[in-house]
């Protein structure tokens, strides 16, 4: 019974731990992509969207 502890508490760590590095490691990236400036809205080229002049 006590195996069964010990691995069930080995198992609770290791998840707990994996977790954590998720968690960081979002933070992170967010952080890095925050840090490149403001979101700018795509040019018209890039929906496909023609631009047709009329005279």
């Amino acid at each position: 019974m006590t195996s069964e502890k010990n691995r069930g508490k080995l198992v609770a760590i290791i998840t707990g731990a994996f977790s954590i590095f998720i968690a960081i490691t979002y933070l992170i990236l967010i952080t890095i992509l925050d840090a490149r400036g403001p979101m700018l809205p795509p040019p018209p080229e890039a929906l496909g969207a023609m631009v047709v002049a009329c005279y």
